[in-house]
C-alpha cells in the first residue's frame, strides 16, 4: 500500500520538478523580485541586522526577533544537515552552488512575501496580529477559494510532509551507533519525539516562541563554530573542495542528461526545503510581529534565508567536502555527515551530529507546526476551539511518530511534492501583487534617509485595500 502511494507521489513530483515548472518559477520569480526591489537582499542586508533587535511596542507582543526565530526554527532544521548531505551524495558537490543561487535570489522573494503579510495582517481580539499568504491572496486578488487551497496545502506540508521528514531524519542519525536496531529503535525514538512535541504544542504558541527563541540561536552558533574548527583542521583541502563544487555545478552535459537527479535539481529541491524562500510559509510567522513598518519584518525574514543557507547549509557542506570522505549514494544522509566528522574529530563527530540533529529536529517540528493553526483559522473564518486545537495537536504528534518508522523515499517524496505545490501558487501571486510591498520599501527608504524611525500609513503608499493596522 505504502509503495503504491509512494509511486504516485514520486510520479507527480517528477513532473512538477521538470525544468519548465518549479525550477523556472523559483528562479524567474526570484530574479523578478530582485529587480523590482533593486536587489534589496544585498543593499539592505546591513539594515536587516539592525532592525532584528528592535523591541515590540506592546510588552506581550511578538517581537521581530521572536517571529524570526519561529520561521528560522522551521527553516534551520534537519534539512541543513541531512538534506545537504543527500544533495551532495546524489547530485554531486555542485548542488551546494545551486543552493547558494536559490538563497541569494530567493532573499528578495522572502522580502516581498513577508512584507505583504505584514501589510495585510489581521488584528486579533487581544490586539495581537496574525496573517499569511491566504490573507493577502483574499484581500488583494479577491479569491478566497485560492486562499483556502493554499491554507490546506500549508497544513499538509508542515504537519505531515515536513514534520514526518524531520522525525525520520532524526531517527536515521542514530543508525550508525551500535545500539541501533532497525526494528525497534525508530519506534522508540518516534515515541519519545512525539511525546515531547505534544507537551510543547499543547502549551500554545507563546511557549513555542520562548522555546525556539532560546534553542535556535544557541544551536546555530555552536554548529557553525564546530564547522569552522573542522574546516581549519582540513584547510589543505579547501582549494580542491571549491574546485569540485564549481566543476560539478557547471557540468551542464551531466546536468541535462539526467536533470531530475542532477546537482542543479537537487540543489533547488534541498535549497527550497532548507530556506523556504518564496514558498509562503515564513509570512505566517512574519505577520505576528509587532513592528512600526512592514518592511522591517520583510528585512528580518529576508535575513533568515541567509542564516539558513549561507551559514548553516554551507557549514554542513564544507565540513563534509573538506573531510576527504568521498560522497556516494550508499552513504547519502546522516551516514555521510557522521563519517566526515569522524574523519576530522574522531568519535566526538558522530555524537555531536546526533545531538545537533536532536535539537534541530525538535525546533523544526515546533516551527513547522506553528503555521498550521493559523491556516486552520483562515479556513474556518474563526479561531479554532480548544477542543479542535487539542485534536489537531494530538494528530500532529501521531504524525511525528509515524514519520520515524516509514521509508526514506516516502517522506522525502511527500515533502518535495507538497513544497512544490506551495511554490506554484505563492510565487505567481507575489509577482502579481508585489506593488504594495515595493511602495512600502520606497516609503521605508525615504524615511530612513530623513533619519526617521519609519512609521507606515497604508494610504500614503497608495494602498486602497482596508488594513487592520496601518490606517
Amino acid at each position: 500500500m505504502l509503495n503504491s502511494i509512494n509511486n504516485v507521489i514520486n510520479s507527480i513530483s517528477g513532473v512538477l520538478y521538470e525544468p519548465w515548472c518549479v525550477p523556472i518559477i523559483l528562479i524567474l520569480g526570484g530574479i523578478y523580485c530582485s529587480i523590482r526591489t533593486k536587489f534589496v537582499q544585498f543593499r539592505l542586508l546591513g539594515e536587516s541586522c539592525k532592525v532584528i533587535l528592535e523591541k515590540p511596542h506592546e510588552d506581550n507582543a511578538v517581537s521581530s526577533f521572536g517571529a524570526l526565530m519561529v520561521s528560522t526554527a522551521s527553516r534551520v532544521g534537519t534539512g541543513n544537515i541531512i538534506g545537504v548531505s543527500t544533495a551532495i551524495c546524489l547530485g554531486g558537490p555542485g548542488a551546494v552552488f545551486w543552493m547558494w543561487v536559490i538563497a541569494l535570489i530567493g532573499g528578495a522573494s522572502a522580502f516581498i512575501e513577508s512584507t505583504l503579510a505584514q501589510i495585510y495582517k489581521k488584528r486579533d481580539d487581544d490586539g495581537s496580529s496574525y496573517g499569511g499568504p491566504s490573507y493577502y491572496i483574499e484581500k488583494v486578488l479577491k479569491q478566497r477559494w485560492l486562499g483556502i487551497i493554499f491554507a490546506v496545502i500549508i497544513i499538509l506540508t508542515y504537519a505531515v510532509g515536513y514534520n514526518a521528514l524531520a522525525s525520520y531524519n532524526l531517527q536515521s542519525t542514530f543508525s550508525g551507533f551500535s545500539f541501533y536496531d532497525a526494528t525497534k529503535t525508530p519506534r522508540v525514538i518516534g515515541y519519545i519525539l512525539a511525546v515531547l512535541f505534544a507537551i510543547c504544542v499543547l502549551g500554545g504558541f507563546k511557549r513555542l516562541t520562548k522555546v525556539t527563541g532560546v534553542l535556535v540561536p544557541i544551536m546555530g552558533i555552536i554548529y557553525i563554530l564546530v564547522a569552522i574548527l573542522v574546516i581549519i583542521l582540513n584547510v589543505n583541502t579547501i582549494g580542491i573542495m571549491f574546485s569540485n563544487i564549481f566543476a560539478s555545478a557547471f557540468d551542464f552535459k551531466a546536468i541535462f542528461s539526467g536533470f531530475t537527479g542532477s546537482c542543479l535539481m537537487l540543489g533547488i529541491k534541498r535549497g527550497l526545503y532548507s530556506n523556504e524562500a518564496g514558498m509562503g510559509s515564513a509570512p505566517n510567522a512574519a505577520a505576528t510581529a509587532d513592528v512600526s513598518h512592514p518592511v522591517k519584518q520583510g528585512l528580518v525574514q529576508m535575513l533568515s534565508v541567509f542564516i539558513d543557507t549561507i551559514l548553516i547549509c554551507t557549514s554542513t557542506a564544507f565540513m563534509c567536502l573538506s573531510s576527504g570522505v568521498v560522497p556516494t549514494a550508499d552513504i547519502a544522509g546522516a551516514a555521510y555527515v557522521q563519517a566526515s566528522l569522524q574523519a576530522s574529530l574522531g568519535n566526538f563527530g558522530p555524537i555531536f551530529i546526533a545531538v545537533s540533529m536532536s535539537l534541530f529536529a525538535f525546533t523544526t517540528l515546533l516551527g513547522n507546526y506553528s503555521y498550521c493553526e493559523g491556516c486552520l483559522r483562515y479556513i474556518l473564518k474563526k479561531k479554532p476551539s480548544k477542543v479542535t486545537c487539542i485534536v489537531i495537536r494530538l494528530a500532529a504528534s501521531v504524525i511525528v511518530f509515524f514519520g520515524a518508522i516509514v521509508s526514506m523515499g516516502l517522506v522525502w517524496d511527500t515533502a518535495d511534492l507538497l513544497q512544490a505545490l506551495m511554490v506554484i501558487i505563492n510565487v505567481p501571486v507575489i509577482i502579481i501583487i508585489a506593488g504594495p510591498a515595493i511602495a512600502a520599501l520606497k516609503d521605508y527608504c525615504r524615511q530612513r534617509k530623513e533619519n526617521k524611525n519609519p512609521q507606515f500609513v497604508a494610504k500614503d503608499c497608495g494602498i486602497k485595500e482596508d488594513t487592520d493596522f496601518w490606517k
